[in-house]
C-alpha cells in the first residue's frame, strides 16, 4: 500500500511537470498602463486583481479594492474581457479627504483581437476594445452614456529577454464626446525564468485640458506558468498628473475545455 501511494504520487508530479512544460508563462496586462498585445489560449480562463492606491495631490487620494480583468479565450486569436473597480474616493468638502464614498465604476465589457505577428520591423499588434456600461454601477458612478475606448497594443523583441510594448489609442469618460488620447511606451525585461521588470512613460491627453504624464516601474514574481505576483509604483511628471501610486496583483489562468 505504501509502495502504491508512491507511486501514484511520482505519477502525479511527472504529470504536473509536463503539463507546465507544454505552456507558456502566463502573459498579463498588468501591472504596467502598456497592455500586452497576446491574446490568451483558446478555452482559458484568465483573472488579474489588482489593489491600488492613487494620490491625486496632498489632500485627495483614491483606493482601487481592487479592479478585476477577466479574460477568456474564445479563439487563439480573439478573447472577451470584462472589467469591473470597485473605487473609494473622497467626499466633496470633506476635512483632509476623511470621508470616503466608495462603489462600483461602470462595468466594462470588450475584447482583444490579435491582427499582426512580428516579423522584423513590423511588430506584434493587437485591437483592444471595451464599453462602460452607465447602469451597471452604482448610482454615485454612473455615467450619462456609454463610454467607449480603444488601443492599438504593439511589441518588439529586441533580444531574448528584452521587449519593447507601446500602445496608441483613446477613450471617452461617458459623460461628453470629448476624447481622451492614450500612449504607452515600456520596455520590458525578463530576469531569470521567474522574475521580471519593467519601466514606463505613458500620458493622457485631453483637448483643451492640460496633458497628464506620468512614469512608473515595477517588478513580476512567476511562482508557476500560471500564476503571477506583482507589485508597480509611479509618479506624475507634469502637474496635472496625479502626484503617485503603488500597486499591488496578482494573475492566474486555468484551462476549461480540452
Amino acid at each position: 500500500m505504501h509502495f502504491l501511494l508512491k507511486t501514484v504520487l511520482l505519477l502525479l508530479v511527472c504529470m504536473y511537470s509536463v503539463a507546465y512544460a507544454q505552456v507558456e508563462k502566463i502573459d498579463t496586462d498588468r501591472p504596467d498602463q502598456t497592455e500586452s498585445p497576446f491574446t490568451i489560449p483558446k478555452k482559458w480562463v484568465q483573472l488579474e486583481m489588482g489593489f491600488n492606491k492613487q494620490q491625486n495631490d496632498r489632500q485627495s487620494n483614491e483606493y482601487y479594492l481592487p479592479t478585476l480583468l477577466s479574460k477568456y479565450g474564445l479563439t487563439k486569436k480573439f478573447e472577451l474581457r470584462l472589467i469591473t473597480t470597485l473605487i473609494s474616493t473622497p467626499v466633496a468638502g470633506s476635512t483632509g479627504g476623511s470621508k470616503y464614498l466608495t462603489g462600483l465604476e461602470p462595468v466594462e465589457i470588450g475584447g482583444k483581437i490579435a491582427l499582426l505577428e512580428e516579423h522584423k520591423l513590423l511588430p506584434k499588434t493587437s485591437l483592444l476594445f471595451h464599453v462602460a456600461i452607465p447602469t451597471l454601477a452604482s448610482k454615485a458612478y454612473r455615467a450619462h452614456h456609454l463610454a467607449p475606448n480603444f488601443r492599438f497594443s504593439m511589441q518588439h523583441s529586441l533580444t531574448q529577454t528584452v521587449g519593447l510594448g507601446y500602445n496608441l489609442g483613446a477613450e471617452w469618460d461617458g459623460f461628453t464626446n470629448k476624447p481622451t488620447w492614450i500612449y504607452t511606451l515600456a520596455p520590458g525585461f525578463n530576469l531569470g525564468e521567474k522574475w521580471y521588470a519593467y519601466a514606463e512613460l505613458f500620458g493622457f491627453i485631453a483637448r483643451q485640458e492640460n496633458a497628464q504624464h506620468s512614469f512608473d516601474g515595477g517588478f513580476a514574481y512567476y511562482p508557476n506558468p500560471n500564476f503571477k505576483i506583482d507589485l508597480s509604483g509611479g509618479f506624475g511628471i507634469s502637474e496635472s498628473a496625479p502626484d503617485w501610486y503603488v500597486a499591488l496583483g496578482a494573475s492566474i489562468r486555468f484551462k476549461t475545455g480540452k
